[in-house]
């Protein structure tokens, strides 16, 4: 059986004295969509802060079979890992395509001459974004602003690509493009380990699937099965359903 890209046993992550995630054990095969879904509070924030070395963790992250634990965060970066976090963190001042080629510093680094295969590569991936190429990113939509943030993170052709809460504030219909791109972006090869609230929406684009409660794994399985679960559906595609009525 061929090891995961990703696999993290009896990880243990917080803030100061406050600990959040208590021995969690997750994987990600290599070329597949990994979701992790839950409510506000249960540490899907902290689980990709402490694999990308934002915050610090104990147990064990293995990646390409190699352990993680004492690498720094620009060292995971080198090893092929980008988080988009939360809040998108683009440089709002520059414009877009300024944004995208300073995501390309791993690529650079590694020898490459320059940036303009991955950077066709991304526009080809969002259109919208080569039309928005020489417009300040702090004027773009909000969908345009995740675009544009998924799209930097990939400049680097990261293997592992980790997404929190992608869908966050975006109306419906953008929300739908962006999950489509996620779903495209399994046939490039990359991994992507996908933290989301709008859980109808991760299963259907996700191969697995894991239900973070209170810092420990619920439940997990793979996302067809997670969709059709009766306690996923009571409490998370249930309100979702609901919300979507209202």
């Amino acid at each position: 059986m061929t090891a995961p890209l990703l696999h993290v046993t009896d990880l243990h992550a917080g803030y100061g004295k406050a600990e959040v995630l208590h021995g969690l054990n997750l994987k990600a095969a290599a070329g597949s969509v990994v979701t992790v879904i839950g409510p506000n509070g249960a540490g899907k924030s902290t689980l990709l802060n402490a694999l990308m070395g934002v915050l610090p963790a104990r147990g064990h992250i293995a990646y390409r079979g190699h352990s993680l634990v004492q690498q720094s965060l620009e060292e995971r970066v080198m090893q092929g890992i980008a988080l988009v976090p939360e809040t998108r963190a683009l440089f709002a001042s520059m414009p877009v395509e300024d944004n995208l080629r300073l995501g390309a510093y791993r690529q650079l680094r590694l020898g490459a001459k320059n940036s303009d295969a991955s950077l066709e590569r991304v526009y080809t991936l969002f259109p919208r974004l080569r039309e928005r190429r020489r417009q300040l990113a702090g004027t773009l939509s909000g969908g345009e602003r995740q675009m544009l943030a998924v799209g930097r993170a990939l400049m680097g052709q990261p293997a592992l690509l980790m997404l929190d809460e992608p869908s966050l504030g975006l109306a419906p219909l953008v929300v739908r493009d962006i999950f489509a791109t996620i779903s495209a972006l399994r046939s490039t090869g990359v991994t992507i380990l996908l933290v989301e609230q709008n859980a109808r929406a991760a299963l259907e684009v996700a191969d697995y699937g894991y239900v973070l409660e209170m810092g420990e794994i619920a439940l997990e399985g793979p996302a067809s099965a997670l969709a059709s679960d009766p306690r996923v559906i009571d409490t998370y595609l249930g309100a979702a359903r609901a919300k979507a009525a209202a």
